[in-house]
């Protein structure tokens, strides 16, 4: 025999007060879904964020009436990062009192283990602002660089990843890969490039290799926040054309490298192909939070970080023209250019298949150390 589950009584006050919260919290969530995307995203902002710092999951039951919490990704992903970039920008230019200099940069050199005896100014009041600091120069005996090996490491950092690039897929990290057309953007189509006369038919990691028994290699550093912000040529080699892509601002922590597909590729970055003796050759210098200011010093039209951009537009500039047909020659070790903070720095080139990376994933790497060599 059944049994009814009626309430009656007092019973029938006290369920009618459990059930009140959920009535209410349903005709909230239902007056939710009826907004517009961003306002819905802007209201449900501070649930999510609450939903994931709460401890003992205090806002699961939530859960329970129809409310769902923002993935992690897409609550990092909403994040205004770009205007957060831009206002960091502004506080670092902002003259600091002598007094108050050598506190700040002390305190930023203990969180992030910044050598400044290898400064070419060591002395803390010489700064103005932090984003005099932050690109300081370095002593010239510092840094010396490698000459036996054919490719140097154009930058301090972390080496991620690096190899073979392999079914025009790269990996930003360990198992997670993006695609090589993505993050470079279509071919382009100049005569002057050599690798624009590939046949059409075949893949993109094709069509950039140049040279029969030539293979496509990567290589990626992180640079730290207390890392050397400048970056320099690491090869003999000639840039022949910039190609900018406004994007986000998201962090290239590897930690976040990790759980963000295709990070790079979404990321603002500035693309400089060209050629050495082996072939393809390009540097890409990755923007990232609080770097919105991306330098190359011989490339006065380029501009970072604007605030407005259609997304996944691009900006193409030529550096062949009628009174300079070889390009921009860079040698090895030459200043190329310099972030505001720390990023990226991705390396695709051509090599052949006796090419050899002296590296280890992970490990520490300064400027003018080898990268890889024949």
């Amino acid at each position: 025999m059944c049994q009814s589950n009626t309430l009656q009584g007092p019973d029938l006050h006290t369920g009618k007060w459990l059930q009140f919260p959920q009535l209410a919290l349903r005709r909230r969530l239902g007056q939710l879904s009826c907004m517009s995307r961003p306002a819905l995203k802007l209201r449900s902002w501070p649930l999510t964020i609450l939903y994931y710092l709460l401890p003992f999951g205090a806002l699961k039951p939530l859960t329970r009436v129809g409310w769902r919490p923002m993935s992690r990704v897409a609550l990092y992903k909403s994040v205004p990062t770009r205007l957060l970039s831009r206002a960091w920008g502004r506080l670092n230019q902002v003259e600091l009192p002598t007094w108050l200099r050598k506190p700040v940069y002390s305190l930023y050199i203990w969180t992030f283990g910044v050598n400044m005896k290898e400064a070419a100014v060591e002395d803390l009041h010489h700064y103005r602002n932090l984003s005099e600091f932050f690109r300081r120069k370095l002593k010239p005996q510092a840094r010396p660089v490698c000459c036996l090996h054919s490719v140097i490491s154009p930058s301090d950092g972390k080496i991620l990843n690096f190899g073979q690039v392999k079914n025009c897929e790269v990996e930003q990290v360990k198992g997670v890969t993006y695609s090589l057309e993505s993050f470079l953007g279509p071919r382009i189509c100049t005569e002057e490039l050599h690798f624009s006369q590939a046949p059409p038919g075949n893949s993109f990691q094709q069509q950039l290799v140049t040279k029969e028994g030539n293979e496509l290699y990567h290589c990626v550093i992180y640079l730290a926040p207390g890392d050397y912000h400048c970056f320099h040529s690491p090869t003999d080699w000639r840039v022949s054309h910039r190609r900018h892509f406004p994007g986000s601002l998201m962090s290239v922590n590897p930690g976040v490298a990790r759980w963000i597909k295709e990070l790079f590729c979404h990321n603002e970055r500035v693309v400089l192909t060209g050629d050495w003796k082996h072939g393809f050759f390009s540097l890409t210098a990755v923007g990232a939070t609080n770097v919105g200011s991306i330098r190359i010093y011989f490339d006065r039209d380029l501009h970072t970080n604007s605030p407005r951009y259609s997304k996944g537009s691009y900006n193409d500039f030529s550096f062949i023209t009628n009174n300079n047909k070889e390009g921009i020659p860079m040698r090895k070790g030459e200043h190329l250019g310099e972030f505001n903070l720390g990023s990226t720095i991705v390396l695709i080139f051509e090599a052949p298949k006796d090419f050899k990376f002296h590296l280890k994933a992970g490990q520490k790497i300064r400027f003018g150390e080898a990268l890889g060599s024949l």
